[in-house]
């Protein structure tokens, strides 16, 4: 079976194809022989949500079955590669189900006792553990690997904030560890003071970031890092901190963070630091909110185009993973308009096909 893609085909920035064919489950930029059937739209490659949390609910661990409704909503949306940023579950069976985005997993949180959401992390009693911890999650994932850098210490009473979880030497030595193993680290951080340790320790990637000052900034595009803002996330700090009413140090410190987050992003792309798009799904967020995760950084000022090829294209060159690439697995979502013009229309995928098969 050959399917006529009649374009606009958007490969990436600078390459916009008029057509292409879908033959099996490749993509292909020559006519075949025989042509079965067409699809007209804007095609776009696969959808990329690198901060998702494929079977993780607000309690932990979640059922196969839950975890496969998690998949399933993320791929309606057009989401068809997850970076899976931590996960109690064992999720590797996903491998095996061409109906199911491709994950790349990122293996078990890493944090310690108290000091995260309960039944979310691997907690390690002694910080020392961290490096060897840190390389075995690097051979349990696929190439990636996720602490926990910062989170409220409740033990310092009315004065309890957020506070960084590892010494920055241990914080050296497991990103190193990682790198060792061809894995890359990246971190949840919402505090200003875990950033310093996780630059010099060198860090791949910062999840949220909401802590970062000007200077820090400056830094996290000097060191090429990648910064996922997570604003669905972020847009919960405020509630989070009226829940918190016997920790005012820490509650005040989620509002000032909520109350500029948008500007936050737009410093954050006027210093060229790399954005990527990640919904946090899973835990207090639901699947499949892609478009929703976009449309707030069209709220920060982010152009629409920026937006789309941070949702799409330039993130799996990020991630190693190919796109619209002659012969490469058609992954790919359709649009009736351009979305390069306006990021709004990923809300209303026309067509998702996944390893060729239409599946939306």
């Amino acid at each position: 079976m050959a399917l006529h893609l009649r374009g606009p085909v958007v490969v990436d920035d600078d390459r916009v194809a008029p057509q292409a064919w879908v033959v099996g489950d490749r993509i292909t930029f020559e006519r075949p022989a025989e042509v079965t059937g067409s699809l007209t739209g804007w095609v776009l490659p696969g959808l990329v949500d690198v901060h998702c949390h494929i079977g993780l609910g607000a309690g932990g661990a979640v059922d196969r079955a839950t975890a496969q409704a998690q998949a399933v909503a993320d791929r309606d949306a057009g989401v068809l590669l997850i970076r899976d940023a931590g996960s109690p579950a064992d999720t590797r069976w996903v491998d095996g189900r061409h109906d199911l985005p491709r994950l790349i997993r990122a293996g078990h949180h890493l944090a310690r006792p108290k000091r995260y959401l309960r039944h979310y992390a691997r907690e390690l009693a002694d910080v020392a553990e961290l490096p060897a911890a840190v390389a075995q999650e690097a051979a349990r994932g696929d190439g990636w690997v996720k602490l926990v850098a910062d989170w409220i210490d409740r033990d310092l009473g009315p004065d309890g904030d957020l506070r960084p979880l590892w010494p920055d030497d241990v914080l050296a030595e497991a990103v190193g560890a990682a790198h060792d193993a061809g894995a890359r680290v990246t971190a949840h951080t919402f505090a200003t003071e875990a950033l310093d340790g996780l630059l010099d320790a060198g860090i791949d990637c910062l999840e949220h970031a909401s802590g970062a000052d000007p200077r820090q900034i400056d830094r996290i595009a000097a060191a090429g890092v990648s910064v996922t803002a997570t604003l669905l996330q972020v847009a919960q700090f405020a509630a989070i901190a009226d829940r918190a009413d016997r920790y005012p140090v820490y509650a005040e410190r989620m509002r000032r963070m909520h109350a500029r987050r948008y500007q936050h992003v737009r410093d954050l792309a006027d210093a060229g630091v790399q954005l990527l798009i990640g919904t946090d799904a899973g835990g207090t967020i639901a699947h499949g909110r892609i478009a929703d995760e976009a449309a707030e950084l069209l709220t920060a000022g982010i152009p629409d185009h920026e937006v789309v090829a941070a949702a799409s294209w330039r993130t799996r060159r990020w991630l190693g993973v190919p796109g619209l690439t002659e012969g490469e697995s058609a992954d790919l979502v359709v649009y009736d308009t351009d979305p390069r013009r306006d990021a709004r229309v990923l809300t209303a995928p026309r067509a998702v096909l996944l390893r060729g098969r239409r599946v939306r």
